[in-house]
């Protein structure tokens, strides 16, 4: 079997995290996502929560660059999580891995396969709501926190715009069809696209 690589780009509120798991359990292969700082953590050892605090977060304030380091903890968490990625890439691992602007970081890798998962507004309140116990404007506060805190992670670090169509293989709204069959029409696409380049 040759190697592929998953990256999965999501609204908060989508399922895309969901989607990512059903992805990775389908074709037997690890799934990083915020688990790459434990990673990390007991590596370096050091509290993963520290890490947890800076993830997907865009530098903040004034920061100094010596010998090519920032200062900035949320550049130095970024760039780590980068290399980790780059790392499990390079190893010949296939793997499913999510957000931390993967499908920019691998972009010239041949084995990525890039997905970005958005949903319909309602969709995505109501299944915040259902998952977080809020209620409606709880919800939508909450899901526009996240998607901000994300674009402007994703947009500082990358070159292609967050869930800009251009910047990925497959763009899917996940409220037309629900998570799970939105997770099993993606594993057949992606399955006969791999069939087809003789990958498995």
């Amino acid at each position: 079997m040759g190697q592929f690589i998953i990256s999965v780009g999501r609204e908060y509120g989508s399922g895309g995290h969901e989607i990512a798991t059903r992805l990775a359990d389908a074709f037997n292969v690890p799934l990083y996502d915020r688990n790459m700082l434990d990673h990390m953590a007991e590596k370096n050892g050091i509290d993963a929560e520290d890490l947890y605090k800076h993830e997907e977060m865009k530098r903040r304030g004034l920061t100094r660059t010596v010998r090519g380091y920032s200062s900035s903890v949320q550049d130095t968490i970024a760039q780590l999580q980068f290399d980790f990625i780059r790392q499990r890439a390079d190893s010949g691992e296939s793997f499913v891995v999510v957000g931390r602007c993967a499908e920019n970081v691998l972009r010239e890798h041949p084995a990525l396969i890039s997905i970005f998962i958005r949903g319909e507004e309602d969709a995505k309140t109501e299944r915040i709501c259902r998952l977080y116990k809020l209620n409606k404007l709880e919800a939508k506060a909450k899901m526009y926190r996240h998607d901000k805190k994300r674009k402007a992670y994703h947009n500082y670090y990358s070159k292609m715009k967050w869930g800009d169509s251009r910047g990925y293989d497959f763009c899917v709204n996940s409220s037309l069809m629900g998570v799970e069959a939105t997770a099993d029409a993606l594993y057949n696409m992606i399955s006969e696209y791999l069939k087809s380049n003789n990958v498995i």
